[in-house]
């Protein structure tokens, strides 16, 4: 600064503000504050609200809400228009509970320091100061007000004065008056013309640069709403959103990343932004994340961290995360194994609208999961209010409630009769149904249409049902029919769905003696997979297999293995297998 200028500092009070200020924006701000302190407090409008900014920016002094809300208020007191526009803003957005600025005698004060926690905007106060603001032509504090009279409480909406605030705003050239513009036009947009004049709107507010107008831009290109349809612009649009931290283009373009939508596909980068909105709260993001996590995706399956996602969105009611979260603890896959906590998320899911859901949650409680009488008592109702509404889902639960006694008595009957309606649409329930008939329990016994029930339910996918049903075909128990092709069918696709059993049956039919081509290595093969999910007999026919060479390969020494295994489950024909093993292969002694 020259020489002349220092000297007019010294002489008058604006070349010592103008000094102030340069010191401020020159690299000097702690100067610069200490300076505008003595300034403003002789007085002076302008260096009252700029030690209000540095308080409330940080700006040469630790950032402090209370002393910078007092400074901007006694500036606006005074008549600073850009401080009473900052003054509405402070009240808008809202101040911590207890927060009251005041004049004393002495000066300005605060009534007394407010404890921190969430802010409580006052609209009356910050449309006070916003109409002095606009009044006097700020464009900004005219977008403000607009947005007062749009958004704030009942008693101060007034939609026609906020477009016209809005229009004075835009026509300034102020980018959220632009953003009024367009949210009123599309509040109650009629045309593809006023869409058109809503997007010329949002462009002009993206000069500001507005996230909220490039997220709404980014849907508007996604759908060809009011501009051609462009996913490429769409997915720009979402990118410069997501970067000015609205989460919904966050999600929006992690999405468009992850299937390559309007933008080169790349897994990384859409994880990442995944994760910026499921941070910031988006729930979908966190539930598809665990999705992800546990599907693999472009990496190898996690399913650690897929239940943090998947619990970060159940515990904001995310039906799906917490079905999902629940059936992790019911298998013990990336989390310990427990019912008990499955339970609890199932009637998260559940009261969140999974009927899926309220059945896991259902037949949970029904397998012994930990449950008052009182939630016993809560769960029949809610199954019975449901049934009674047309629910399939609820009468097949209702139906399994009266079966199994759940309040305390069992009813046939009643079962039998909700078993029958749930039936012509779940699964579970024609299964059951198919169950009742073939034993008679609650309904007379009916074979043939117990073997059509169950034989749709094994057909829709159900593996218990599959191999039932395989059962009773491979040995014509209903009406003599039996059909040991659909029945090996049966058992492969249980079997492939992970139930053990099946895989023992598909084995044993691989092995011979049924209508069907005869397979030893496909048995050794399936009977492995039974054995190493710890089913005896299996354990027992593979030792079998490997010490007989039936498959065509010879290993006495893992066939052994197998049968010690098996013995410890207490399957006798093994403990006959190793004696015959050891007659075989005498001690070396003898």
């Amino acid at each position: 600064m020259s020489f002349k200028r220092r000297l007019s500092a010294l002489l008058s009070s604006r070349g010592k503000l103008e000094y102030a200020i340069h010191l401020t924006e020159t690299g000097q701000a702690v100067q610069g504050f200490a300076l505008l302190s003595r300034i403003a407090a002789t007085g002076d409008a302008e260096a009252a609200f700029r030690v209000g900014r540095a308080y409330l920016d940080g700006l040469g002094v630790p950032p402090s809400l209370e002393d910078g809300a007092r400074w901007i208020y006694q500036a606006a007191e005074a008549g600073h228009i850009e401080a009473a526009f900052v003054l509405a803003t402070l009240y808008t957005v809202g101040l911590p509970e207890g927060f009251e600025i005041r004049t004393a005698s002495e000066g300005l004060d605060l009534s007394h320091v407010p404890q921190a926690g969430p802010r409580h905007p006052d609209f009356h106060l910050g449309l006070r100061w916003a109409k002095i603001a606009a009044d006097a032509g700020s464009p900004d504090a005219q977008a403000l007000l607009g947005y007062i009279l749009t958004n704030g409480p009942e008693d101060l909406r007034d939609l026609t004065q906020a477009r016209s605030w809005y229009d004075r705003s835009a026509a300034a050239g102020c980018s959220q008056g632009h953003l009024g513009v367009a949210l009123s036009i599309l509040h109650e947009a009629h045309s593809d013309e006023d869409l058109s004049a809503a997007a010329r709107h949002l462009t002009a507010a993206t000069k500001g640069g507005l996230g909220t107008a490039f997220d709404i831009l980014g849907r508007m290109y996604e759908s060809g709403s009011g501009v051609p349809r462009d996913l490429g612009k769409a997915a720009s649009y979402f990118h410069q959103a997501a970067e000015r931290n609205i989460v919904t283009a966050q999600a929006r373009y992690g999405l468009m990343l992850l299937e390559g939508t309007g933008t080169p596909r790349h897994y990384g980068r859409a994880e990442t932004w995944l994760k910026r909105a499921a941070a910031n709260g988006d729930t979908q993001s966190a539930a598809l994340l665990g999705d992800l996590c546990a599907n693999g995706g472009d990496l190898p399956p996690n399913l650690v961290e897929s239940a943090k996602w998947y619990r970060l969105a159940a515990e904001q009611k995310h039906a799906g995360a917490a079905r999902a979260l629940g059936l992790l603890y019911l298998t013990g896959n990336g989390v310990h194994q427990d019912p008990d906590v499955a339970a609890h998320w199932f009637k998260v899911a559940s009261e969140a609208g999974d009927a899926h859901a309220d059945a896991d949650f259902g037949n949970l409680i029904l397998a012994g999961a930990s449950a008052t009488p009182d939630e016993k008592q809560a769960l029949h109702a809610r199954f019975e209010k449901a049934a009674e509404k047309g629910d399939l889902v609820g009468a097949y639960n209702l139906g399994v409630c009266f079966a199994e006694g759940v309040t305390g008595t069992k009813d046939g009957r009643e079962a039998a009769r909700w078993m029958q309606k749930a039936a012509d649409g779940v699964v579970n329930a024609q299964y059951w149904y198919g169950r009742m008939l073939l034993e008679g329990r609650g309904v007379q016994p009916d074979p043939t249409q117990a073997l059509y029930w169950m034989e749709k339910a094994a057909d829709a996918g159900m593996a218990e049902a599959q191999v039932t049903v395989a059962g009773l075909l491979v040995d014509g128990s209903i009406n003599g029919r039996q059909d040991h092709e659909k029945a090996l069918t049966l058992y492969r696709k249980a079997a492939e769905s992970g139930n053990v059993d099946a895989m023992f049956s598909l084995a044993a039919m691989y092995g011979g003696g049924h209508d069907v081509p005869e397979n030893r290595p496909q048995a050794q093969l399936w009977f492995r997979k039974a054995a190493q999910r710890g089913n005896g007999l299996a354990q027992m026919m593979l030792g079998r297999y490997l010490v007989r060479g039936l498959a065509g390969v010879t290993d006495p020494v893992e066939g052994r293995i197998w049968l010690e295994r098996a013995k410890a489950q207490n399957i006798r024909d093994a403990e006959a297998e190793l004696a015959l093993l050891d007659e075989a292969q005498p001690d070396g002694d003898d």
